[in-house]
């Protein structure tokens, strides 16, 4: 194995490790708010009812947000391990986010193009980042 030099690419790993800090921060914000407003909450779309309880989802939100700010730190520092486990939240999400396309398609999309980059720019770019530190 040789060892890879940091190059001009660099920038990709960081690109991935902001967005996941982004996102991070704003599911982190979701959970506590859906932690803090209990009910259940319904949107109808095109007849079909989606019905979930807000606050189990916002434990999930909270626990993957923090999870994604964590990675992202870990990231900017150049560990492995935090590039592994970034594709995989980086996926989780994306395959999350298809099953809310009937009730936010435009979000949805937006958020799985930004996964699928994120995924692109770790596996591709990712050794670099090790490299710069």
């Amino acid at each position: 194995m040789t060892d890879t030099t940091a190059t001009g690419w660099i920038g990709w790993g960081y690109f991935a490790a902001t967005i996941l800090l982004i996102a991070g921060i704003f599911d982190t914000i979701q959970g506590f708010v859906a932690i803090l407003a209990p009910d259940s909450a319904y949107f109808v779309v095109d007849g079909t009812l989606f019905v979930f309880d807000i606050q189990g989802w916002g434990w999930w939100t909270l626990i993957i947000g923090l999870l994604l700010v964590l990675t992202a730190i870990a990231l900017y520092a150049g560990q492995t391990w935090a590039r592994i486990t970034a594709v995989v939240l980086a996926g989780l999400s994306a395959v999350g986010h298809l099953f809310t396309i009937p009730a936010q398609p435009w979000w949805s999309l937006i958020v799985i193009a930004l996964d699928v980059l994120v995924i692109y720019a770790l596996l591709v770019h990712g050794r670099e980042m090790k490299a710069a530190r």
